[in-house]
C-alpha cells in the first residue's frame, strides 16, 4: 500500500506537467491499477501480487454529444477510501463489510467535454464506472451513450468460461435472448462465440502464464502464475441498459457490448439514454489465484444501494412445484391441492402454481385454492407472463403484467387473496426498456408485499439489495431442461459445478428445482432417468444460493425416499450468514460451506464421471466435541444408473481433517448433529 500511495503523490504533484498515469492499490496491497493516458487515449492495466492479469486495456465513451474516447487530456485526480457496512438477508452472506480504495480520473476531449473513471479497488475486486457532469453552460442536460469501449484485455494464455450471446427473435416461440445457451468450459481465449454476438455476463476467465509486467519474456514461462478472473456488472435499474461482451479482438480483448436492435421486438433503443449529472453502471472484475474470491465475493451489492424500502417482511423458505415433471396437465385445481399438501407435509412456505392457471383453474376457484393453502400453513406463488409483445408465448395469464394500470389492478387482487409471491417469465432481452419493465414490475409488487421471481430473463445486476422484494432469476439453462431432453439430464452434473463460480456467483438463481423423482415422469418408472444422486440433488439445496428454494418433490417421494434424505429436506435452510469456498473447479466439482445461525452446512457436487477424493479441513467451521454427520453415495453397483445414499457420524482426525470421495455424478454434505 506504501508504494501505491507513494506513486499517487507523484502523480499528483506533476499533474501540471502532463502526468500520464495514477495508481490506486487494494487495501491488502495485492491488486494495483494504473489509469494511464496514452496517445491521449484512457486506459488501466491491473496487476495481481506484482502481475499483469489484464494488460492496458481501453476506457471510454461514445456519445450523442461527443466522442469521449480519444484526444484525451487526464485533467485531475483525486483519491479517497470507502468503508460501509451493511445487512443482508437473501444472498450468500447476512453482514457484509466492504472497504476500498477510490479513485476518480477526470479526462478532458479536444471539444473541452469532461468526464471522469471512478475506480473503486477493494480486497479481490476492481469496479469502474464512468460519471459525467452537466456543462458550464447547463446544456446539455441529457445524453445518449451509443457506446462503451470499456475493454478487458487478458494475456494470451488466458483460458474461458463463457455463455454466448443468442441473437433476438430465436428460440421457442422467438423467447430468446433469455441467458439460457450451453457454457462451454476451459476454451482458448480466441475461439469465437457460437452465435458471433459474444457472451453475456458473468464471464470467467483463467489467466495463465501471468507475468510481471517488467520482466519481459517471463509470461508463458516457467515461474509464471495463473488467476481467476470473473467479469460482470451491476447497478443496472431502469437507468440503464443491460451489457454484455463482445467477442475477443487480438490486440484489444473483449469490450462492453449494448442490446441487439431487434430485442424487445425492436421496441426501444439499443443504447443508452441518461439525464446529465449521470453515471454508467459499475464493470466489475473479481480476482484470486484460487476461484475462492468469485465464490465469496459480495461485490454486486457492494456497489448499490436500496432503491426503495421493504413494504413487509418478507419471508425466505422453500416452495413446491407441480410443472416440473407433471407439466401443463398438473394446472388444475386436484393436482395442485396434492402439492399444496405435499408443501405442508414437508413444512414448506410455499407451492408455485404455473402457467395457465388462469384458464385451467379459473380466478375463482385460485381464490379457493389460495384459502385451502393458507389453511395448511402454505402461501401460493403464481406464474405470470410478462406481456404479450416481446415473443410469441401463448401461456397466460397475459397482459397483466405490462402497463401500470393492469399491474396495479393484479397486485391488489394478489394482496388480497393471501398469495405471496409472483414469477414472471418470458422477457424481452437487455435494452432500457426491458430494464423498466423488471423494475416496475419490482416496485409495483413491494406495494402489495409480493415477492418476484424471474425466469427467462436476464441476470440480476445487485437486485437483491436495489430491490428487497427481489428473490432470484433463471438465467441459465435450468432445471425444465433435465426434463425436456437426457442430454441435459447427463449435462446436469456439469451446469451445477459451472454455477457456483460464475451465474450464482453474481446473483441470486431460481435453477427451479432440488429433483428427488428417479424418472422424469409422473410414475417415476418412465421417460429418461435423472443422472445425479439423491445426495447431488440435496447438496444443490446449498451449493445453489437462492433466498426462496424450490424442492422440485413429487407426492410419490414421500413413500419412496429413506427418512433421513426426507427429514434433511425438511430441514433445509435457504438463508446464510457466511460462505466459504473450500475447493472445485468450474463444471467438474464444487465443495462450499455456508453457515446458518451457529451451524455450518458442508456442501460438495461432483459432475463428472470419475470419483473425487478430497482431503478437506473443517477445523476452523466444527470443533473437535461436534459430533458431525455425513450424507454420501456409495460405490456404483453393476446395473444402477446412481450410486445409492446413506448417512453415517463423521469423525475428523486430530487435526480436524477428513478424506471424503465423491461418487460419480454424486455428492456429500456434512452438519452438525443438533441436540
Amino acid at each position: 500500500m506504501k508504494k501505491c500511495f507513494l506513486l499517487f503523490l507523484f502523480t499528483m504533484v506533476t499533474i501540471g506537467m502532463q502526468a500520464m498515469e495514477a495508481v490506486v492499490c487494494s487495501p491488502d496491497g495485492r491488486i494495483e491499477v494504473k489509469v494511464t493516458n496514452p496517445n491521449g487515449k484512457a486506459a488501466y492495466q491491473v496487476t495481481y501480487d506484482g502481475c499483469e492479469v489484464v494488460h492496458a486495456s481501453s476506457l471510454g465513451l461514445l456519445t450523442s454529444v461527443g466522442d469521449l474516447s480519444k484526444q484525451l487530456t487526464m485533467m485531475s485526480v483525486k483519491e479517497d477510501t470507502v468503508r460501509k457496512h451493511y445487512l443482508m438477508d437473501r444472498v450468500k452472506a447476512s453482514g457484509i463489510t466492504y472497504q476500498a480504495a477510490r479513485l476518480s480520473v477526470t479526462f478532458m476531449n479536444k471539444d473541452s467535454l469532461s468526464f471522469s473513471v471512478i475506480f473503486q479497488v477493494s480486497n479481490d475486486n476492481v469496479a469502474f464506472r464512468y460519471e459525467i457532469p452537466r456543462p458550464k453552460n447547463n446544456n446539455p442536460k441529457r445524453m445518449m451513450i451509443l457506446k462503451e469501449v470499456s475493454a478487458f484485455h487478458f494475456p494470451e494464455q488466458t483460458k474461458t468460461f463463457l455463455c454466448p450471446q443468442i441473437g433476438p427473435e430465436t428460440g421457442w416461440e422467438q423467447t430468446k435472448p433469455s441467458y439460457e445457451e450451453d457454457y462451454e468450459a476451459d476454451a482458448p481465449m480466441g475461439k469465437p462465440s457460437r452465435f458471433g454476438r459474444g457472451y453475456t455476463f458473468p464471464c470467467l476467465f483463467h489467466v495463465q502464464g501471468a507475468g510481471h509486467p517488467d520482466s519481459a519474456g517471463l509470461t508463458g514461462k516457467t515461474g509464471s502464475r495463473s488467476y481467476w478472473v470473473l467479469v460482470s456488472e451491476t447497478g443496472v435499474s431502469s437507468a440503464y441498459c443491460g451489457s454484455h461482451l463482445s467477442d475477443y479482438q487480438k490486440g484489444t480483448g473483449y469490450t462492453i457490448a449494448y442490446p441487439d436492435k431487434g430485442e424487445n421486438n425492436g421496441f426501444g433503443s439499443e443504447f443508452a439514454a441518461i439525464p446529465l449529472p449521470g453515471f454508467t453502471p459499475w464493470r466489475t472484475l473479481t480476482i484470486g489465484d484460487t476461484p475462492a474470491p468469485l465464490v465469496e465475493t459480495t461485490i454486486a451489492y457492494d456497489l448499490v444501494e436500496p432503491l426503495y424500502a421493504p413494504i413487509t417482511d418478507y419471508k425466505p423458505g422453500r416452495y413446491t412445484w407441480s410443472w416440473l415433471i407433471w407439466q401443463d396437465n398438473s394446472i388444475n385445481y386436484d393436482d395442485q391441492v396434492k402439492f399444496i399438501d405435499l408443501a405442508a407435509e414437508m413444512g414448506f412456505e410455499y407451492c408455485l402454481v404455473d402457467n395457465w392457471w388462469d384458464t385451467q383453474i379459473g380466478r375463482d376457484r385460485i381464490v379457493e385454492l389460495s384459502r385451502y393453502a393458507q389453511q395448511k400453513g402454505v402461501s401460493l406463488m403464481l406464474w405470470y407472463n410478462s406481456n404479450g409483445f416481446a415473443n410469441d408465448a401463448p401461456q397466460g395469464p397475459r397482459d397483466c403484467m405490462n402497463t401500470a394500470v393492469a399491474r396495479e389492478r393484479e397486485m391488489r387482487w394478489l394482496q388480497s387473496i393471501g398469495v405471496k409471491g409472483i414469477k414472471v417469465d418470458f422477457f424481452g432481452g437487455d435494452k432500457q426498456e426491458t430494464m423498466r419493465l423488471y423494475e416496475d414490475i419490482l416496485s409495483d409488487a413491494n406495494r402489495y408485499g409480493i415477492q418476484v421471481v424471474f425466469h427467462g430473463c436476464t441476470i440480476p445486476r445487485g437486485w437483491e439489495r436495489m430491490y428487497p422484494n427481489y428473490v432470484a432469476s433463471e438465467a441459465a439453462l435450468a432445471s425444465e431442461n433435465v426434463f425436456f431432453s437426457e442430454y441435459h439430464a447427463r449435462q446436469e452434473g456439469f451446469e451445477l459445478t459451472m454455477h457456483p463460480f460464475c451465474r450464482n456467483a453474481l446473483g441470486a438463481f431460481d435453477w427451479g428445482g432440488i429433483i428427488m423423482n428417479r424418472y422424469l415422469s409422473k410414475d417415476n418408472q418412465s421417460r429418461h432417468p435423472r443422472y445425479t444422486s439423491d445426495i447431488f440433488e440435496m447438496a444443490t439445496g446449498i451449493t445453489n444460493q437462492t433466498f426462496v428454494q424450490c424442492v422440485a418433490m413429487q407426492p410419490n417421494n414421500l413413500t419412496e425416499l429413506p427418512a433421513f434424505e426426507l427429514d434433511f429436506l425438511k430441514r433445509l435452510p435457504t438463508t446464510w450468514d457466511e460462505t466459504r469456498y473450500l475447493d472445485g473447479f468450474p463444471g467438474k466439482y464444487i465443495v462450499l460451506a455456508r453457515r446458518h445461525g451457529d451451524n455450518w452446512y458442508v456442501a460438495g457436487l461432483n459432475g463428472t464421471e470419475n470419483p473425487i477424493t478430497l482431503e478437506l479441513n473443517l477445523c476452523d467451521l466444527f470443533t473437535s466435541s461436534d459430533h458431525l454427520v455425513i450424507y454420501n453415495d456409495r460405490p456404483k453397483k453393476k446395473g444402477e444408473i446412481v450410486p445409492m445414499s446413506y448417512r453415517k457420524p463423521l469423525k475428523p482426525n486430530g487435526k480436524g481433517k477428513v478424506m471424503i470421495t465423491m461418487q460419480p455424478m454424486g455428492g456429500m454434505i456434512v452438519e452438525r448433529l443438533m441436540n
